[in-house]
């Protein structure tokens, strides 16, 4: 990987960790105020035919928000390869992760050969 590379993935990760971090802030405001609605004696969501259930939209954030930490352990792991100066290189056969599959997902681990034969 050249210098250019090096560089435009550096940013890559860098700009997906502070989108997650953004999204993650979102969720959890967003759960905040399901949490003061749920706490609401009013609140009787449960047999309003016409909305989203406080409980069904409660789970469906919380559902988002787990998968952006999900990802957010996966930007990890790929900042500790570039640390350890094994950022693309794939973890199965040891060839270089090309290019292009970098640029669409910063975090393989594989090489497109060794995903497909993995099924990732």
């Amino acid at each position: 990987m050249d210098d250019a590379h090096r560089a435009e993935f550096a940013e890559l990760l860098r700009a997906r960790a502070d989108e997650i971090d953004a999204t993650l802030a979102a969720l959890e405001r967003d759960l905040g105020a399901l949490a003061d609605a749920r706490a609401d004696a009013t609140a009787d969501d449960e047999h309003d035919p016409e909305g989203v259930t406080l409980s069904g939209e409660w789970s469906r954030i919380a559902g988002l928000r787990d998968e952006q930490l999900r990802e957010r352990v996966a930007v990890a792991a790929a900042r500790e390869r570039w640390d350890a100066g094994t950022y693309g290189t794939c973890e199965s056969c040891g060839r270089a992760i090309p290019v292009g599959r970098l640029r669409i997902r910063p975090m393989a681990t594989k090489c497109v050969a060794c995903a497909e034969r993995d099924g990732r």
